[in-house]
């Protein structure tokens, strides 16, 4: 595949998934084409955790103590991305905790004020990302812990694809509907991509075990979030891939911890 192709679909995963700069002409404002994208959602993943690595590392060089640099580097991170996942997240567990049945479920998510559920849920998701890079920073370093980090973007964002492949759409429209369902060859890519990233970038620093730790977790975080999603709103919606994305980049973070120490 040639530079420039791959330069452009990761621009354009950039556009959709994050609020940076990335020029695009008329393209910045539609639904990205998710078929051909797919395999460069996790080398967007990427970029935006290098944002929250570079933050990290160069907090930990001015002296800053571990915990107040990696809440730095989430707020990076949370800029980077306009809170795109996080939203989903707080809408997720207001409408799956919160409703009675799928139609309330599903009005409860596109509500846009914040329930008991969503604050909650979005509280404890910060506390243990940041949670997790710290312990990570501590244990081994400002720099691997930056490359965890940039891993755990990448292969979080294959999750929530992975999740619009698994099921189908709640809703007939939203964000999901909009850029529709990957094919299996799509998701595919993407998965494989996502592992490539994480080997590259972790092996070398945690080893072979972290990794599989860690993609192994995510994969898990998509289990779980599918089959509950499936369960209480019979589908899929953006909101729930968000919020895979959020629980996936947490458990891929605390995978490497409980398998990465040497």
């Amino acid at each position: 595949m040639q530079p420039e192709r791959i330069a452009k679909d990761v621009a354009a995963a950039l556009r959709f998934y994050s609020r940076l700069p990335i020029p695009g002409g008329a393209e910045a404002h539609a639904a990205p084409e998710l078929d051909r994208i797919a395999y460069a959602i996790p080398l967007a993943g990427a970029v935006i955790g290098l944002i929250g690595g570079a933050v990290l590392m160069l907090a930990l060089a001015l002296k800053l103590p571990p915990f107040l640099a990696a809440v730095l580097a989430v707020t990076a991170l949370v800029l980077a991305t306009g809170c795109f996942h996080e939203d989903g997240l707080a809408d997720t567990a207001d409408g799956l905790g919160g409703g009675r049945d799928r139609a309330q479920r599903l009005a409860i998510m596109r509500d846009s004020r914040i329930g008991t559920y969503g604050a909650s849920a979005l509280l404890l998701a910060l506390l243990l990302r940041v949670g997790a890079l710290e312990a990570l920073t501590v244990s081994a370093g400002p720099l691997r812990a930056a490359l965890a980090l940039v891993a755990a973007e990448a292969a979080s964002r294959a999750a929530g694809v992975l999740l619009l492949r698994a099921l189908p759409p709640a809703r007939a429209d939203g964000a999901a509907a909009a850029v529709g369902r990957p094919s299996a060859d799509a998701a595919l890519a993407c998965s494989l991509m996502a592992a490539l990233v994480a080997g590259v970038i972790l092996v070398a620093s945690f080893g072979i075990g972290a990794v599989f730790a860690g993609l192994i977790g995510a994969l898990l975080a998509l289990i779980a979030m599918a089959r509950l999603s499936a369960r209480l709103i019979g589908g899929q919606t953006g909101d729930v891939a968000g919020a895979t994305q959020q629980v996936a980049v947490i458990v891929f973070l605390i995978g490497v911890i409980i398998f990465g120490g040497r």
